[in-house]
């Protein structure tokens, strides 16, 4: 299948023909994530919220005691003299 780099006012965009967008599940109005592979662009379609599930995979990472911090908190040289 051919597409064609067009101008769409003051940008630039290729069609994508409906069975390719139905072929990874994709449809109009869709966030996608765009990145370059080996010279090729690579379009994934994205959860319709990136934080979906955040707040369940916190409660149970709480509930197996393993929230605790990775890095431990440090100071920075001369901190001791900041007065707040």
């Amino acid at each position: 299948m051919r597409g064609a780099v067009r101008k769409f006012g003051n940008s630039t965009g290729i069609i994508i023909p409906k069975p390719l967008l139905s072929a990874f599940g994709a449809n109009a109005g869709d966030h996608v994530s765009l990145t370059m592979e080996a010279g090729r662009i690579v379009i994934e379609r994205l959860d319709a919220d990136p934080r979906a599930g955040w707040a369940e995979d916190a409660a149970r990472l709480a509930e197996a005691g393993d929230d605790g911090l990775v890095w431990p908190d440090f100071a920075n040289e001369g901190d001791q003299d900041l007065t707040w």
